[in-house]
């Protein structure tokens, strides 16, 4: 498909789950290469639009791409989620069942590797420079897409805030915020009943949702991914805390990939994604069951009731606070400005408080945790703080 008349085709897709602060990013890459002579697609359901598009002029693709507007980012670029919408899709790793319906008599593995079919559809409709907007799993496809030949510049997004070489992940910003504010709120039910409560939050691998509330206060002790705790020790720290506090509660944040000695993760059932990861869900309850157990032993006698929420989709929907709105705003810049320097393979990125960009193969290069050592306290089970001269903005 020929594009006449203008200085080249851009395309854009958000994958992996949704963060407010996506449609700001959306619209700050659409409405400066638009005004700046270019083209803007946006491509649906992440690398999933690229699956299953099918190059036929008299085919509907409209599920799967359109040409965006600024009437159109204009109206979303303020709210949350994203309107272009999201998948999990793994183009290179699709099941049989999920081979689209005009691939079937090509593609008949178990598992398939559909790049090629993506870069067939990418050359199709004419995209000479692709935006992805993801976490790491998204922007590991990108990395291969890069390797491929495909003029790729990434954008980083995760509530987890765990994409290597960046110190901030679009989405970050809004789920600490309203971490902190929920946690409060509930500390309400918690100090009238004189509870321990326990909230779970996001974080598969890294702490990082659990770690920044509890630095800034908002809860006595946390648990993460990268440590797995003693359940005996985080109930007689819980009781303390309670003990001490003139209102007899005690809070505790908990990331949903958090283990203590003697167990796994816990998921919501067996079923995984294109990236092979199972739905994360239900070690609060747990542990909220647990402490209630083991109270007594720690509370001179006494059973102590538990409060257990899972704060989840609560923190992820709804618009961007101030950072997530600032931020993507900025990063979808950054990707035009290395567009019109005719650089690609690269990563946009915030680092030491500065806006920067890497080589995308940084994303798969390592991994980005908590630094158990240097800032999580595996005694006393909470951020280790210091001296914060020189620290980064986000600490951690």
């Amino acid at each position: 498909m020929k594009h006449p008349k203008t200085k080249g085709i851009i395309g854009i897709l958000t994958g992996g789950g949704d963060v407010p602060g996506l449609n700001p990013a959306i619209r700050a890459v659409t409405i400066r290469a638009l005004r700046e002579g270019y083209k803007v697609i946006g491509i649906r359901r992440g690398w999933g639009g690229l699956v299953d598009m099918v190059r036929d002029p008299h085919a509907d693709n409209s599920r799967h791409y359109y040409e965006l507007t600024e009437d159109i980012v204009n109206k979303a670029g303020r709210t949350g989620g994203t309107f272009l919408h999201s998948s999990r899709t793994r183009a290179s790793h699709v099941p049989k069942e999920r081979v689209p319906l005009h691939l079937q008599d090509k593609y008949d593995k178990e598992i398939n590797d559909l790049t090629p079919e993506v870069l067939a559809n990418l050359d199709y409709i004419g995209i000479n420079y692709l935006i992805p907007i993801g976490g790491d799993d998204t922007l590991s496809y990108a990395v291969r897409l890069s390797q491929e030949g495909v003029k790729v510049v990434a954008i980083p997004k995760t509530m987890d805030n765990d994409v290597p070489g960046t110190d901030y992940c679009i989405g970050f910003s809004t789920c600490i915020t309203r971490t902190i504010a929920m946690t409060h709120d509930l500390r309400t039910c918690a100090g009238s009943h004189e509870r321990i409560l326990v909230l779970e939050v996001f974080g598969r691998y890294a702490g990082f949702t659990a770690m920044l509330p509890t630095l800034a206060g908002a809860a006595n002790r946390c648990v993460i991914p990268e440590y797995q705790f003693s359940i005996e020790r985080l109930a007689e720290l819980l009781c303390e805390d309670r003990y001490t506090n003139p209102s007899k509660y005690s809070v505790v944040l908990i990331s949903e990939g958090a283990t203590y000695s003697g167990e796994e993760m816990v998921f919501q059932g067996e079923e995984a994604d294109m990236f092979g990861h199972k739905k994360l869900g239900g070690i609060g309850e747990i542990v909220s069951l647990k402490l209630k157990e083991l109270t007594p032993r720690f509370c001179k006698g006494e059973v102590v009731n538990t409060i257990n929420q899972k704060l989840g989709y609560m923190v992820r929907c709804g618009d961007p606070d101030a950072m997530d709105s600032i931020v993507p705003m900025a990063y979808g810049n950054l990707a035009l400005d290395l567009i019109n320097k005719g650089l690609h393979g690269r990563l946009v990125i915030l680092r030491n408080g500065r806006y920067d960009n890497a080589p995308i193969e940084i994303i798969t290069s390592s991994k980005k945790l908590v630094d158990v050592n240097k800032f999580y306290n595996t005694d006393r089970l909470r951020p280790i703080y210091n001296s914060f001269e020189f620290m980064p903005q986000m600490i951690l």
